[in-house]
């Protein structure tokens, strides 16, 4: 089989090695005589996927002992409702825009209450996070709601700002778990699985137990995170595959060392590519540099008309997915944790190659 590199930004790729063991155990998990997704989600065998993945997921993010963990259905797009649902309840609510992503929050969380968007950087083409000390912030702000990677534009948040009492709401779904994080600085987490976790239809939320119960009178119980934990997220039948490659994904991670030792690889790969881009002008990479993100690095031709010949060389090298998001352009290279240094060295020398024959 031909060694390709996959940079998709999402669905993305997953360690060959979780790949592998879903093969091995796809009709016949330990033993059972069933495969995982003929499991009933209460019986003994999937309870125990569900509650080693919890584990493991609270191993890694060291979570403290009163957030709960919750496994959705319906990806961080459904959270951009389930969010002011559960937390609005008549009051407003903070966001900034910093991409894409956070600006699709913005405008799907409207529709349930006041959502201020205290600071944006849409004018600059979501190129850096706006300074924390220009936010206005509300102090009586329900929450404050930020992307912490924008998977689109590149942009990564390098620190957070300091919001007193109000819980910061944070979309982890592009970087979750590549990078060191203090769990107890937020009041919610949540990531869609389909980047650095698993297959997509999952989304993981971690929330602070006292941020539970204040859901609107109008939220379904199957979107209230109270219900839904005091359920153990099985108040419907859960994405029971999709857990359960999250769980080996999540024992990859345990493998290799955790999150600390992942964040020492994510950083080697990152430099590697931002720093041939910053050698030459042929390329660019316009995010400013203390917000550049380590997942999804997006970079540019100086002649664009090259474009639709630079990926079509670098799909018969291999390296697929590179073309950028639609509302962005140019390219784009998601390095996730399961991106092994072998495939950023190798679209660096195709990088290399190119410029060299153009």
């Amino acid at each position: 089989m031909k060694q390709i590199f996959n940079f998709s930004a999402g669905p993305a790729v997953l360690p060959k090695a979780v790949l592998e063991c879903a093969q091995a155990e796809m009709l016949d998990w330990h033993g059972s005589s069933m495969s995982v997704m003929e499991m009933s989600h209460r019986g003994k065998e999937f309870t125990s996927i569900l509650a080693k993945a919890e584990a493991d997921l609270r191993t890694l993010l060291s979570v403290p002992d009163n957030y709960k963990v919750l496994f959705l259905q319906g990806g961080a797009i459904a959270e951009n409702a389930m969010i002011p649902l559960n937390l609005l309840n008549g009051r407003a609510a903070d966001y900034v825009e910093t991409g894409g992503w956070s600006k699709r929050s913005v405008e799907d969380a409207s529709a349930y209450g006041k959502i201020n968007v205290v600071a944006s950087t849409e004018a600059d083409q979501y190129t850096y996070v706006p300074e924390f000390t220009g936010w206005h912030l509300n102090k009586d702000a329900a929450y404050l709601h930020i992307c912490t990677n924008e998977t689109m534009s590149g942009v990564e948040f390098d620190g957070l700002p300091d919001a007193g009492d109000v819980p910061i709401v944070a979309d982890m779904s592009s970087h979750i778990l590549s990078r060191q994080i203090d769990v107890s600085q937020y009041g919610v987490i949540y990531a869609g699985a389909q980047k650095n976790i698993g297959p997509a239809g999952l989304c993981i939320v971690i929330v602070r137990e006292d941020l539970l119960g204040r859901a609107s009178p109008l939220t379904p119980a199957v979107f209230n995170w109270k219900i839904q934990a005091e359920n153990q997220s099985m108040i419907n039948t859960p994405p029971t595959y999709s857990i359960y490659i999250a769980g080996l994904v999540f024992e990859w991670l345990l493998a290799q060392g955790g999150v600390v030792a992942i964040e020492q690889k994510n950083i080697e790969k990152a430099v590697l590519l931002y720093d041939y881009i910053d050698s030459t002008d042929f390329y660019s990479n316009n995010v400013a540099t203390n917000n550049r993100s380590r997942m999804n690095i997006p970079f540019f031709l100086r002649d664009e008309s090259l474009n639709d010949a630079f990926l079509k060389g670098a799909e018969a090298n291999g390296l697929l997915q590179l073309k950028g998001h639609r509302m962005v352009g140019g390219m784009r290279a998601s390095i996730y944790n399961a991106m092994p240094l072998a495939g950023v060295q190798a679209l660096v020398a195709y990088m290399q190659a190119f410029e060299q024959a153009h």
